[in-house]
């Protein structure tokens, strides 16, 4: 499961968990991550310290971990859940754990372990039945049973999609300049070396890598960028000698000098065999197929030594991706010993919660038919999406690790690059899906629901050139051979010229306008203001001023009064040019304030 932490502090990108009791757990996280280790104690305290544990010959031995305090840290407490936390995690983080306050159980420690592998996220890339493509997928070095929540591809460093599916949406040719990379939705800090495809031919398939693992298997360093040739097919050849059988690893292309190293699955285990052939008793009842190193996705067909002896089961395609809504049909072949009928033949559905036979998860619905070795399924729904394998049952024999078919349903959903466009500029859309369809698939795109009449209105882009105010609307898309399941739509709007040139222009008037306005305003404010001053100076030029007036202040301070009133009869040169207002009864005449200021006399 993922899990987040504030501030991008991860608690573990933890993609894979696993454990049964008295077995090791087993926890997949990212590189440069972080993740917490819970305790397997069955009463875990607070005084236990973390060991790690690993097994020489028959003795297990343990070590305790030393702590920094940041990079690794004890969080040996109730509210913590007694974790270990390992920060920034390394390739040599990837060991077995256990707490324990006693090292005088190691056997106990070992049955308690958590077993912590650290992977680092890459773009696989896998050869495609249809032509001469190939298919990318965003992949862990080792396998989540719960998905992350989503993935995010990159083409030449710029962002292209996000969808739950970490395949990528179509077939992918030979594009030198092009390269592509992936990431975990929310840790983007954790993004795939990019890859680019050199050349794809019907034989080998050229890939290269900017850095990563891949490259430091034949570089000096990480860093440096490395090319790699694969084969697009692998198989396994028998020839008969004198009490034994020479099995040989085929590959449909040479392999490079430093890239000589193969692996050899014996009734579907790993192998330490690394050659490309060795020798092996013709009374062996074993199973084996091969695989190039690096490249374990394209496995060879499963070899009995002698038909007579084993049973087997190959598959028609290893990966299919339908769509919503139609049918698909999953293909096997299978070989037994007429003496060894087999009791059953069973597909089951494998996914993160586990495995379960397909009818019991799908026959309920009435979608799900068994033809012999062909398992069909109608109606697809997104959560059909699965590993399926066919096994045959036998009286005698257990379950093993079985190959199978990965089935990814996906949907169809419009993809516009811009969805607000000037008249005149270019527009595309794409018909998104889940992973890649077929080579030749074609498509039907729709506008307002009526097909769009364009010449190349059949792929999986449609390009407007110079849009007009025609091409606004609904766009949706369709797979020709399946009309009846249309894609959600995606609205288009176009924005005509007219319509922006008056934008425009009003934007410029109102630039012109409104300073104009403001200073017409303060203008009139201006030309008001004095109007107002001059009448007020008219009431206060009425005629002659008094002039006796008496006011001798007993201190050296300016002075108010809140009252003065003026004689008619008398005159002072003083005031003799202002003249007050000429009340109706001829009499005094008041004023509210008139500020005297006393002569002082200098000391």
């Amino acid at each position: 499961m993922l899990l987040a932490e504030a501030g991008c502090v991860f608690m573990g990108i933890i993609l894979y968990i696993s454990g049964v009791q008295g077995r090791a757990n087993s926890i997949c996280a990212l590189k440069k991550s972080s993740v917490d280790l819970p305790c397997s104690a069955q009463h875990p305290t607070s005084s236990m310290k973390w060991f790690t544990v690993h097994r020489n010959g028959s003795e297990y031995v343990l070590n305790e971990l030393s702590t920094d305090g940041n990079r690794v840290k004890y969080n040996m407490s109730e509210e913590s859940n007694y974790t270990l936390t390992i920060k920034d995690l390394r390739e040599s983080d990837a060991k077995s754990y256990c707490c324990s306050n006693t090292t005088e159980t190691p056997e106990l420690c070992w049955h308690n372990r958590t077993k912590l592998h650290v992977s680092d996220l890459h773009v696989k890339v896998i050869p495609a039945t249809e032509g001469q493509t190939v298919s990318l997928i965003c992949k862990t070095s080792c396998p989540p049973t719960e998905n992350p929540a989503a993935y995010i591809w990159y083409k030449n460093r710029e962002f292209l999609y996000q969808d739950w599916s970490p395949w990528y949406q179509q077939l992918v040719s030979s594009e030198e300049a092009v390269r592509y990379s992936c990431a975990i939705k929310d840790y983007k800090h954790l993004r795939a070396p990019e890859v680019s495809v050199d050349s794809v031919t019907s034989t080998c398939f050229t890939v290269t890598y900017a850095k990563g693992r891949m490259c430091s298997k034949k570089q000096t360093s990480v860093n440096e960028s490395c090319s790699i040739t694969y084969p697009r097919e692998v198989g396994l050849q028998r020839t008969a000698e004198v009490n034994h059988t020479r099995l040989t690893c085929n590959t449909s292309c040479p392999l490079a000098d430093n890239q000589t190293a193969y692996r050899w699955y014996n009734n579907r285990l790993l192998m330490s065999e690394k050659t490309q052939q060795f020798s092996v008793l013709n009374s062996s009842a074993d199973i084996f197929s091969c695989a190039v190193k690096d490249h374990e996705d394209l496995h060879s067909a499963e070899v009995c030594v002698e038909d007579k002896n084993c049973s087997s089961v190959n598959y028609v395609r290893r990966r299919i991706c339908a769509l919503e809504g139609s049918s698909v049909d999953i293909s096997s072949n299978y070989s037994y010993p007429k003496n060894q009928r087999p009791k059953s033949k069973l597909w089951y559905k494998i996914t993160a919660g586990g495995e379960e036979e397909v009818k019991q998860v799908i026959e309920l619905a009435g979608r799900v038919e068994y033809h012999d070795s062909v398992l069909r399924i109608k109606q697809l729904k997104k959560n059909d999406s699965a590993k399926y394998t066919f096994r045959l049952e036998r009286h005698h024999g257990g379950r093993k690790h079985f190959p199978g078919v990965t089935l990814v349903v996906t949907g169809l959903r419009v993809k516009l690059h811009r969805d607000v466009v000037g008249e005149g500029q270019r527009v595309t859309l794409t018909c998104m899906t889940s992973c890649p369809l077929t080579d030749n698939t074609t498509y039907i795109w729709y506008l307002n629901e009526q097909p769009v009449n364009l010449s190349h209105s059949q792929s999986k882009q449609l390009v407007l050139d110079s849009v007009s105010s025609h091409h606004a609307g609904n766009y949706s898309c369709a797979v020709t051979s399946h009309t009846n399941f249309n894609s959600s739509e995606g609205t288009l709007t176009v924005k005509s010229k007219c319509t922006s040139a008056a934008a425009a222009g009003a934007v410029v008037a109102l630039l012109v306008i409104t300073p104009l306005f403001v200073f017409l305003w303060i203008r009139r404010k201006r030309r008001t203001s004095g109007t107002e001053a001059t009448v007020n100076m008219e009431q206060l030029n009425p005629g002659p001023v008094n002039e006796n007036i008496s006011a001798q202040p007993t201190q050296q301070d300016d002075l108010h009064y809140s009252r003065v009133y003026f004689s008619k009869t008398q005159t002072h040169p003083l005031y003799s040019n202002v003249q007050p207002h000429q009340p109706k009864d001829q009499d005094d005449v008041a004023y509210a304030v008139v500020n005297f200021r006393p002569n002082r006399t200098p000391k």
